[in-house]
């Protein structure tokens, strides 16, 4: 795999011997000093260029970065599906994820002067390489404090809360309907968002709101006591109903735990009766005390 030096020289390389590029920004994981470097990281790397079109009309150009193995376009994509609804201008922004056969990727965004002047702040996790115009405002050192977890309100806790316990109904409607792809969505969707979330000002309380949980939770394992971690791991099953029943429960207990600790801190107040009745309800469909069969 070609090292990160290696990469930055192609990076730079091609965008300062090129005249349609006027400027180039990197953002993500790679400017973020509370992440650990690893090598697959991406380069989340933005163009700042004349104009779009010749870079459409001919891409030939991205094999300078390597051998693709596969490249995704999501602005064209979202446009041929009829996810984007017209709100994609390919003239001012467009998106290029790269992998390339020694592993390495490169998100790659050329966008004009107009847009860049428009995005280049909204990012704090940015960084400047290249301004050949001089045109792009100084910025600070890159920070990851937008991403840091946020104080819930009342209200947030109390929402997540009962969306927590409510949601479970369906998982158990759908166990007891044998509608596994129904029961793991709500349970892996909509059921875990809300685990994620009290999970999170879990984080937050004990790192006093000034951490990221990562994408999708990746650093829960960094950030949680080791006991709650493993219970958090056994969430997951397999499509086995007895081990769906299990993880079931358990993400009950971690739940109720965390947000026990969530209200404690904030002095909200958690509706255990909530989950005390709800928990009830799973054991009496699991146990088929609703004479399901008999309907």
């Amino acid at each position: 795999m070609r090292s990160e030096n290696e990469m930055m020289h192609i990076i730079l390389g091609f965008a300062k011997a090129d005249d349609r590029i006027r400027a180039v920004y990197m953002n993500g994981s790679r400017t973020n000093l509370n992440v650990p470097k690893d090598i697959f990281q991406d380069y989340d790397i933005v163009y700042v260029v004349t104009e779009t079109e010749s870079f459409l009309k001919d891409k030939s150009w991205i094999t300078i970065f390597g051998s693709p193995i596969i490249i995704q376009e999501p602005d064209r994509n979202d446009v041929q599906t009829g996810i984007a609804d017209g709100k994609f201008d390919f003239s001012r922004r467009y998106v290029w994820l790269m992998l390339f056969n020694d592993g390495n990727r490169i998100d790659l965004s050329i966008e004009i002067k107009e847009e860049a002047e428009k995005n280049f702040l909204d990012d704090k996790l940015t960084i400047l390489l290249l301004d050949k115009d001089n045109f792009l405002p100084e910025i600070k050192p890159p920070t990851d404090e937008d991403y840091h977890i946020k104080k819930p309100n009342k209200n947030q806790y109390y929402a997540c809360c009962n969306e927590f316990w409510w949601c479970l109904n369906n998982v158990a409607k759908g166990i007891a309907r044998d509608e596994l792809p129904y029961a793991m969505k709500m349970f892996n969707h909509y059921v875990r968002d809300m685990l994620n979330k009290m999970i999170e000002w879990y984080i937050g309380i004990n790192t006093n709101f000034s951490v990221s949980a990562g994408k999708m939770g990746k650093y829960y394992k960094k950030f949680l006591p080791s006991e709650f971690y493993e219970l958090y791991t056994k969430t997951y099953c397999d499509s086995n109903y007895d081990n769906f029943w299990e993880a079931i429960f358990i993400s009950c207990d971690l739940f109720r735990k965390t947000a026990l600790t969530v209200a404690s801190y904030f002095d909200y107040t958690y509706n255990n009766q909530e989950g005390i009745n709800m928990v009830e309800y799973l054991n009496n469909v699991k146990n088929n005390k609703y004479n399901f069969d008999e309907c």
